[in-house]
This record gives structure tokens, sequence and C-alpha cells, in this order.
């Protein structure tokens, strides 16, 4: 696609397109190999995620964040674990941890504010009033994206709503949207809102895919089937680019053609795929997504959020909805309420951004100009490959090495390229005596009962010896709960 006059360059067209180049074969090669280097035979020997975590390229990256100590997490038990130790955080799925530049650049514009008050809005480094515009190079390369296609602005619903108010005209003949059918509670009821306020009924308009009977997670060419078969009536399909519960990665470049090639519009939720795995919008032909920033993106919980809208409708003058900030900068302040919409994602906006959640954006971009997205993901990769390997070695249903009655399944695909940095594990019992033990033992992961526990260890912070000790402490108390049944 060329490049229009005027306007940013494209960018970088991907190499892989959404593969992963790693397997779990790779991953064990690369365990026995730096076992032989360490002279630690047994690949599931805490000595080993030392020598791992200490030859990791990417470790001082942990320095770069506010790590939590155990002592600080609440319900820990201090005659059980050390208040001094770090903890066992692996819920960054759930929300990032702080990095420590954020509270620098916060702190900026508080003082900012306290000197200048509403001066601050145009004046500056980074006047308040043009903050978000600072953002948009930086999550543009994040989501693989050009600048004017990308608005930083809202919440992640917000979002949803402002999109699919824009995107989502229903006729007699297509007026249906297809999604997953455990899709984050959120977007389900968004879109059942917009069915109606658009005059449908959720019943005939709303298309809930389902895995097959005795699976956890869709097959790809099942939802491309669905789509081929029934495409003429869908009107938009929009998944989620990482499912919430079972960590699928969906393949968005050929879900993507797929609608594309029956006349729908496709939209992704990308609340669990944001500055967790490369993603190329643009060149994957995305329509349009929505994103949150405090999971992966570090920016703290509820901060602000993002949109994509491809160029192809830069000059788009649909019927959306509006508000001052929809209106170009140029024009904005002659207050006529004559509206000169914006181009491309910029026209998207509502308000006048929040000061204080861009400032943490500001802040994560900073983290995200030291490394690449894409060392990240090769390092969880073999993170997730080493959590894969000791769960399977030491609670697998069918491993020699099993201590415990108690096994774990994991329901997050095996092959790297439809994952992220987190695996969901499926528990032979349920959790509701697993996980109070595991958070008195100052471990932070994500429950979902009856007996799913959601676990990521972030490429950012996270290290092979966060995850072996979960490990351990999961072994001690599959003990625990054996001892007391």
């Amino acid at each position: 696609m060329a490049d229009n006059e005027g306007q940013a360059p494209a960018p970088p067209q991907p190499e892989g397109e959404q593969e992963c180049m790693c397997t779990q074969d790779k991953v064990l090669q690369f365990l026995n190999k730096m076992a032989d280097e360490s002279g630690i035979k047994d690949l599931t020997d805490p000595a080993l995620a030392e020598f791992l975590t200490d030859s990791d390229a990417l470790k001082g990256i942990r320095d770069l964040f506010h790590y939590p100590k155990a002592g600080t997490l609440p319900d820990v038990d201090t005659t059980l674990v050390d208040p001094e130790a770090d903890s066992i955080y692996l819920c960054g799925n759930s929300l990032g941890l702080m990095p420590k530049v954020t509270a620098e650049v916060m702190k900026e514009h508080l003082d900012k504010w306290a000197k200048m008050g509403v001066f601050g809005h145009m004046t500056g480094e980074v006047p308040w009033a043009h903050s978000d515009e600072h953002c948009l190079e930086g999550v543009g390369r994040l989501v693989g994206a050009k600048k004017e296609e990308v608005s930083v602005c809202n919440s992640l619903t917000v979002n949803i709503h402002v999109l699919l108010t824009a995107f989502y005209k229903p006729t007699e003949t297509r007026h249906k949207i297809l999604l997953e059918s455990k899709a984050f509670p959120s977007d389900h009821y968004a879109i059942e809102s917009q069915i109606r306020l658009k005059g449908r009924t959720v019943e005939e308009s709303m298309c809930c895919l389902e895995p097959r009977e005795g699976e956890e997670t869709l097959r790809t060419e099942d939802i491309i089937d669905y789509i081929e078969k029934n495409g003429d009536e869908i009107a938009i399909v929009f998944f989620s680019g990482i499912q919430y519960y079972t960590g699928q990665l969906f393949d968005i470049k050929a879900i993507t053609e797929a609608g594309h090639r029956k006349g729908c519009l496709v939209g992704w939720d990308l609340a669990h795929a944001f500055a967790n795995v490369p993603l190329h919008l643009h060149w994957w032909d995305v329509d349009f997504a929505a994103w949150c920033s405090y999971k992966y993106g570090c920016t703290g919980a509820g901060s602000i959020a993002g949109l994509f809208v491809h160029e192809r409708f830069l000059h788009d003058k649909r019927e959306r909805m509006l508000g001052w900030w929809s209106h170009k900068m140029s024009s904005r302040f002659v207050m006529d309420n004559v509206l000169d919409l914006d181009e491309g994602a910029s026209g998207y906006r509502i308000s006048n951004p929040p000061i204080h959640c861009v400032a943490a954006m500001l802040g994560s971009l900073k983290i995200f100009e030291q490394v690449s997205l894409e060392n990240l993901r090769s390092r969880s990769c073999y993170l997730t490959g080493y959590l894969e390997y000791l769960v399977k070695t030491l609670f697998g249903e069918d491993s020699d090495e099993r201590t415990t009655k108690l096994s774990i399944s994991i329901i997050t695909p095996e092959d790297f390229h439809q994952r992220g940095c987190q695996l969901s594990l499926k528990f032979s019992s349920p959790i509701d005596v697993i996980y109070p033990e595991l958070v008195k033992r100052g471990v932070a992961v994500d429950k979902r009962y009856p007996n799913v526990i959601r676990v990521a260890p972030v490429h950012l912070y996270n290290n092979y010896v966060d995850v072996r000790r979960f490990i351990s402490v999961l072994q001690e108390v599959a003990h625990i709960v054996e001892d007391h049944a």
C-alpha cells in the first residue's frame, strides 16, 4: 500500500508475519545447553533458574521497575516468607508493574501544574493540550501503525463504543457481530448494547463462536470456516487479540483476511496483546482496534487507552461520537461550533487528554525505547517455555516425576505463535484452598474459579527465578492441600 503524500511512512513490514520462531523443542535444547554449561544436570533444579537468570542479556530491564517485596503484598503470612524477599509477581496480565521513571515524569507535570496553573496547557516541552500526541510515535511502534492511525484516549470499553458506534452499520441482510464465546464481559456488554442501540436484537445479531466439544480454545480453521460460510450476514468480526481466559493468541492476519474476503469489517480488542507481542495492524490490514495500556504497557490501573483506525479511513467522515478533541487543533479555538473534523484516528478522540494518565504512558514508552518488543517476545517464549516444562514435568497427569496427587494441565495453546506471556493452568481440584495459600506465600497470580489460575511471567521484569520459585511454592501448597483433604 503506497503512502499518501504528506503522511508518515508506513511501519516496517513484518518479516515473519505473526509467527514466533520458538518451539518447545528449542526451549528444551536451550535448557539442556545451559545445564551443560552450568554443570547442573537436573533441568528442574532451582540452581539452573539462577544460572539462566544470571545469563539473561535482558536481566537489567527488571531494575527499571519497582518490584514488590513479599511483605508489601496484602494477606502475606510473614511467618512463611521473608517480607524483605522479592514477591513472586506473575500477574502483569492484570496489572503491570510501575516503571521507576514514571514517578519522575509525573512529578514534572505536578510541579508544572503547581508553578504554571492553566498555562501548562500550551507551554513547555509537553504541553498538556498536545500531550497525547507525544505518545503516538511510540505507541504506533508497539502496534505496527502509522502515527495518524493511532490515538491515545479514553478507556478501553469507551473506545470500543466509540469505534462500534462509527463502524457498526447493520442492514437487514448484514447485521451480525461475530466474537468468541468467552469474550471479556465488558466487550460482551458493549456489543450487546451497540446491537440494541442500532435497533437490532442480541438474539439475532450476536454470534458467539464456541470451541469444539472437549477443547478449550478455538481453532483458526474453525473461525475462518465459520466466516466463509456465514460472512454474508456478518457486519463486524470482533475478536480479542489474546483471549483473556485461555491466553490464546489469535491469528489476527488470517482472520482479518477471511473477514475482508466476505465483505466484513474486522476489529480487535488488544487488551492482552498490546506491549505483549509484536503487532502489525497496518500491514495486517485491520480496520480498527482498541486496547488498554495498564497490563503489559505498565501505565497504572485504569490508565489511558488507545485506538487504531486504518489509514484507508483517513478522510472518512462517517457519523461517530464527537467532542471538542474530534475537531482539528488548528481551528479548535475558533469556537464557532462548526466542526472541522480531524483526520484519521485523531478524529475519534472526544475529550482533552488527562495529563497524569498521559504522563504514565510517557514513562512506559521510555522503557520501550531501551528494548525492542521483538527481543522481549523472544525472552517471553523462553520464560513461558520454561514454565511449561516445569508444570508438565512436576505436575503433568502422566509424568513419572509428579510428586503430588494434584495434577495440572495447560489450556493455553502449546504453539508459541498462539500465545503470549500468559499460561492458563487448569487444576485437577478446585483452587479455593490453593489460591489463598499461594497468596500467603507472596505469590501474585490471577484466579478464575473453579479451577484455573492464570500465570504471566512478563518479559519486561520477570525472570527464570520467579518462575522456579512459583513452582516450588505450588509444590509446597499442593502437599498442604493433600494433608488437609
